[in-house]
C-alpha cells in the first residue's frame, strides 16, 4: 500500500481557535473517514487499511517497523476550537527526508482560517527540529487544488507519473529543500548581472571555457572557442543558416565573470545552449532566470545540454525547466549527458530578488523596485507582469508605473526610500543602491518600477 498520498488543502488566513496536536485514540474515526472520502477520487486501494496502519503506527509509539526505508511515522491533527478540521502525517527516511502522507483538510474548513497553511507550517517545522534536509510528497494532477496550494507554499515539481497510483490518474512528485539561514544568506549575498558578453569580457570567457568544459565534454580546444566567438561576430545577421551565436555573460559587481552560456538558434526557432557553465550557484541560478526572457525574441523554445549537480537541478526545476533525455557518453565518455528544455512563448518576465525584499513586497511595504538600464530592464511597461524569484519562492507582481532618472542620487530626491528600502534611511539607501550597481552601471540610467503584489 503506497504512502504518497497529499490531498485536498487550503486555507490561508489564521484564526485564533486553529491549534494542532498530536493525534490520539478517539482521532481514528475521523481519519478513517477522511483518507477514505479524500483519497478515493485519486487513488486505487483499501484507504481504511491504509489508514488503520498508519494510525496505529503512530499511536503505538511512531516506530515504523515494517517500512523498509522508513524509521518513523507521525499523526498530527488540526482542531477548530474542540472539531477536528483536518491531519497530516509524516514519515521520517533513513535518507534524511521526510515524506508528508497524507495532508488533508475537512470539506467543511477548506479554504478557510489557513487549516491547510498551518497543518504544512507544522510538519515543515517538524522535520527542520529532526535535521531533515527535504520535505516531500507526491499529489494528483487532477487534484487542482492541492497541486495549486504546494506550488504556492514553494514546493518544486519535479515530474510526474502517468497512471501511478490509479489508472487515468497522473501523480505529481513535489519537494521542498529544508534551507538554513546561512545557506540563504550565500545565495543572496553576491550581486550578479546577466548581460551579453563584451569584447573586454573574453579575457575571463576564454580561460573559464577552457578549464570547465572539459570535465563534461570532449573536443574543447582553444579553436573552439575561436569559433565561438567568431559565431558571436556573426549575430548582427541574425540568418540561422550563417550558424550565428550570442554569448551570454553572469557577472559581478567587479565584472568578474562567474558563468557564460552561448545561445545558438535554430531552425524552426528552438535555440540550443551550449556552452552553459557557471562557476557557483548564484551565478547558475542567475542565467536559468534571466535568459529565457531574453532569448524570448529568437525562438519559442530553449533547450541545453549539460549535467547538471543536484543543486543545479533544483535550480533548473524551480524555474520550469523539463528534462527531455538522458544521453550516455554523447560528449563525454562515462558522462551521461541530460537535455533540458524550456517554453518561452508563455513565461512571464522574473527578477531575482533576495528573499527579505521579497517578502517586505508581500507584506506591501516594498513598492517601488530599482534596477538600472539595461536594455532587458527599459522595454518594461506599465500594466506589464512580473514574476520575483528569490532563492525557494515565487511571488506574482505588476507593474503600475515606470520612472526613469539620470542618478540615484536624483531619484532620492523624488522616489521615497522606505518604498525602495524598507527601514533605511535616504543617505543609507543611497549607499546601498551604489553597493549593488558600480558608476558604470548607474550611468545606464536608473530605472524605478513602482509595483503591487495585490491581485
Amino acid at each position: 500500500m503506497n504512502e504518497d498520498v497529499v490531498r485536498s488543502i487550503i486555507g490561508e488566513p489564521s484564526d485564533a481557535n486553529l491549534r494542532i496536536r498530536e493525534a490520539v485514540e478517539s482521532d481514528f474515526p475521523f481519519v478513517a473517514e477522511l483518507m477514505e472520502t479524500a483519497l478515493s477520487p485519486y487513488y486505487g486501494g483499501d484507504h481504511h487499511a491504509h489508514a488503520e496502519r498508519i494510525f496505529r503506527t503512530h499511536i503505538s509509539g511512531g516506530k515504523d517497523r515494517i517500512g523498509f526505508f522508513s524509521h518513523e511515522q507521525k499523526m498530527f491533527i488540526a482542531l477548530m476550537g474542540e472539531r477536528p478540521a483536518g491531519l497530516v502525517h509524516v514519515v521520517g527516511k533513513r535518507q534524511g527526508t521526510y515524506k508528508i502522507s497524507p495532508l488533508i483538510v475537512a470539506a467543511q474548513f477548506r479554504e478557510k482560517c489557513g487549516v491547510g497553511s498551518r497543518l504544512l507550517q507544522h510538519a515543515e517545522e517538524y522535520a527542520n527540529s529532526k535535521g531533515a534536509r527535504q520535505i516531500y510528497c507526491t499529489v494528483a494532477v487532477q487534484n487542482h487544488a492541492a497541486l495549486a496550494f504546494f506550488l504556492r507554499k514553494g514546493y518544486t515539481s519535479a515530474g510526474k507519473s502517468d497512471s501511478h497510483y490509479k489508472v487515468g490518474i497522473a501523480e505529481t512528485m513535489l519537494y521542498k529543500r529544508i534551507e538554513s539561514q546561512e545557506y540563504v544568506e550565500m545565495f543572496d549575498r553576491p550581486h550578479i548581472s546577466v548581460l551579453p558578453c563584451e569584447n573586454s569580457d573574453e579575457a575571463q570567457v576564454r580561460p573559464l571555457l577552457l578549464e570547465q568544459l572539459p570535465k563534461h565534454f570532449d573536443g574543447i580546444t582553444d579553436d573552439w572557442v575561436d569559433a565561438l566567438f567568431e559565431g558571436y561576430n556573426r549575430s548582427s545577421t541574425r540568418d540561422i543558416n550563417q550558424k550565428y551565436k550570442l554569448i551570454y555573460v553572469a557577472t559581478d559587481r567587479s565584472n568578474r565573470v562567474l558563468g557564460v552560456v552561448g545561445a545558438t538558434p535554430k531552425k524552426g526557432e528552438p535555440i540550443k545552449l551550449m556552452p552553459f557553465i557557471a562557476t557557483n550557484l548564484p551565478a547558475f541560478a542567475a542565467l536559468v532566470s534571466d535568459l529565457p526572457f531574453a532569448l524570448k525574441s529568437y525562438g519559442h523554445k530553449l533547450y541545453i545540454h549539460i549535467t547538471p549537480n543536484a543543486e543545479e537541478t533544483t535550480v533548473l526545476q524551480q524555474h520550469g525547466w523539463k528534462l527531455d533525455a538522458a544521453l550516455p557518453e554523447a560528449y563525454h565518455s562515462n558522462v551521461v549527458t541530460q537535455q533540458w528544455s524550456l517554453d518561452v512563448m508563455t513565461i512571464m518576465r522574473t527578477m531575482r530578488l533576495k528573499q527579505h525584499f521579497l517578502d517586505y513586497v508581500r507584506q506591501g511595504r516594498k513598492t517601488l523596485e530599482v534596477r538600472v538600464g539595461y536594455d532587458q530592464i527599459k522595454t518594461i511597461q506599465p500594466g506589464e507582469k512580473i514574476r520575483f524569484l528569490s532563492l525557494t519562492e515565487a511571488l506574482d507582481v505588476s507593474v503600475i508605473a515606470v520612472r526613469r532618472y539620470g542618478s540615484f542620487k536624483e531619484m532620492l530626491v523624488v522616489e521615497p526610500a522606505d518604498k525602495i528600502l524598507p527601514d533605511v534611511p535616504q543617505e543609507e539607501a543611497f549607499r546601498r543602491l551604489q553597493e549593488i550597481y558600480p558608476p558604470s552601471k548607474e550611468r545606464l540610467g536608473v530605472i524605478v518600477l513602482e509595483i503591487t503584489s495585490k491581485k
